[in-house]
């Protein structure tokens, strides 16, 4: 569908396809599609609406073998798999039987989503943002990050051929840092935490109206692409919804997207509407969601991040009293889990399955095994995992912790010798 935008001396044509305004998510008031990320009415963040008309799965199944096989979906142009992008999308969905056996699972799956262009998943949101603001006129493409939305933001950009302006919290892991400065744009590195960094953005971004920052003032786009991970499970799982999936906890905002994919498969007839349960994920370190759902409250109280999974490290999560909704309405539940668990989860994942993940799939792994231990996740439901970036990313984590079995001279015998035989 196309939005006509009016300005005193022209008018432009926006092309987000199926989008059709915005609506704030407390009180349902509706707005015109715009850069915006607040509702004026109630205070409350913005997230798109759509009218899909029709949608098949045969069209599905004939598009690209990346996210825009979706964009019937998505608030990008119907043009948009021809205009220079990351083209992320389309990653494996691993049948973890080894994974499953040392969890006491009877059928799980891993989705993993380290195979992106920049090895997380933060690839799918930044695509749907920089084809949403290339869209609404804006030049540079920026973003606050904890790390993997850095690097998502600088590949796209240089693909786009785009300025970029990223920020980033000083102590952020080596890797990532320079997974980021090799696209060569502005990597700006800030004496704070996540939360410090986020405040900044907020500001630049109402000082320079022509930069897009992917995570606010353009976060409704962005964040839709989160629900491209939903549809590929359930496309991979041949049309249908998993009973339970585990979802790690940042902001919040993969969790609900994640849900709302899944009701809008049910909704449209693509898939079966039947239920599951949403499990949300996080570090003990930066758990607030967690103790929210522990106190049974419905809102979540701001922590100071102290945890080796930085990418989840936000102490004040934008949707995480959305995420609260989600997982009580499905069922589900949120736990957290201690850094030794974390980097148990990592090598756990690792001997079983042969998939290297970053922390926040450590917290995925510890917190799933937390939860079939206490006897919130049935263990006779399939389940799926989500991993949602690469363990090249986070290194520092394991050092000191793993190596070498033995160090021995260049002979066979010595070999022997250390392998006990």
């Amino acid at each position: 569908m196309t939005v006509t935008l009016g300005t005193t001396s022209t008018k432009k044509t926006l092309d987000l396809g199926p989008a059709v305004e915005l609506v704030s998510k407390e009180e349902g008031h509706r707005q015109p599609l715009a850069p915006e990320f607040v509702s004026a009415e109630d205070f409350s963040p913005l997230e798109v609406a759509y009218d899909f008309g029709r949608v098949r799965r045969e069209d599905i199944e004939a598009g690209p073998k990346n996210i825009w096989r979706y964009k019937k979906l998505l608030p990008v142009p119907s043009t948009v798999e021809e205009i220079p992008n990351t083209e992320p999308g389309a990653t494996r969905l691993v049948k973890a039987d080894r994974l499953a056996k040392a969890l006491g699972l009877k059928s799980l799956w891993v989705k993993d989503d380290t195979g992106n262009p920049t090895h997380s998943f933060k690839d799918r949101v930044v695509a749907v943002a920089l084809a949403a603001a290339r869209e609404f006129g804006f030049e540079v493409l920026a973003c606050p990050s904890t790390g993997n939305l850095a690097n998502a933001t600088a590949a796209a950009a240089a693909r786009a051929g785009w300025r970029s302006v990223v920020l980033i919290p000083k102590s952020l892991e080596r890797a990532k840092i320079l997974t980021t400065a090799v696209y060569d744009g502005d990597l700006i590195a800030v004496d704070g935490n996540y939360d410090d960094v986020n405040r900044l953005a907020t500001e630049l971004a109402g000082e320079h109206p022509t930069w897009a920052f992917v995570n606010v003032n353009v976060r409704p786009y962005y964040s839709e692409g989160s629900k491209t991970l939903g549809y590929e499970v359930a496309e991979q799982l041949g049309w249908r919804l998993p009973e339970q999936i585990v979802v790690p906890i940042a902001s919040g905002s993969q969790l609900t997207k994640v849900d709302k994919g899944f009701r809008e498969l049910g909704q449209l007839g693509l898939v079966e509407a039947s239920p599951y349960k949403v499990f949300g994920a996080q570090a003990t370190g930066c758990s607030p969601v967690s103790a929210a759902f522990r106190a049974g409250h419905d809102v979540v109280q701001p922590v100071k991040p102290d945890t080796i999974a930085r990418s989840l490290a936000i102490g004040n999560p934008a949707d995480g009293p959305y995420v609260l909704d989600v997982v009580n309405r499905t069922g589900g539940a949120v736990e957290d889990v201690s850094d030794e668990e974390v980097v148990e989860g990592i090598r756990l994942l690792a001997r079983t399955e042969g998939i290297f993940t970053e922390t926040a799939g450590g917290v995925t792994v510890a917190t799933a095994k937390k939860l079939i231990e206490a006897g919130k996740i049935d263990p006779d439901a399939e389940t799926v995992l989500l991993i949602t970036g690469d363990g090249l990313k986070t290194l520092d984590a394991l050092e000191g912790r793993i190596g070498p079995k033995a160090t021995v001279p260049p002979s066979a015998e010595a070999v022997s010798k250390a392998l006990g035989l």
